[in-house]
């Protein structure tokens, strides 16, 4: 699979893969305009959904009831390296959500298979081609 990233302007980078497009940009701080989330935040944003995700099959497949279910993702960065050092995703709960599925449940999001690139994760390499 081959995903093409773009370059719009300023300091915006785009990605476009399956027919779709995906937005990035850089904080104004940082020289952006601010008109997009930047790549780190989409990072995060790909985390929290990607739990979400499993969160909601672990529902679905209990026909538990997932009104008021929600995530948030918190994350603390270092200040001198700019790298995440903690992600936190907090669930709320629906108030009928049986406490027996409460551990399951916790375990069902850990299977999300974008935080298990940490525990497994790709190599990288980088070609160079001339532009035709």
């Amino acid at each position: 699979m081959e995903m093409e990233i773009s370059f719009p302007g300023g300091k915006k980078v785009d990605s476009h893969f399956k027919g779709f497009n995906v937005h990035t940009d850089q904080p104004q701080k940082a020289g952006g305009e601010g008109t997009a989330p930047s790549p780190t935040e989409l990072f995060l944003a790909s985390i929290g959904t990607c739990a979400g995700y499993f969160a909601m099959i672990f529902c679905d497949k209990r026909k538990l009831n997932t009104k008021g279910l929600k995530m948030k993702v918190d994350f603390q960065a270092n200040r001198k390296t700019y790298m995440i050092e903690n992600i936190v995703v907090k669930i709320t709960l629906p108030p009928d959500f049986p406490e027996k599925y409460k551990d399951a449940l916790i375990k069902a999001v850990d299977l999300c298979h974008v935080k298990k690139h940490f525990t497994d994760p790709p190599e990288f390499e980088y070609l160079t081609a001339i532009a035709e």
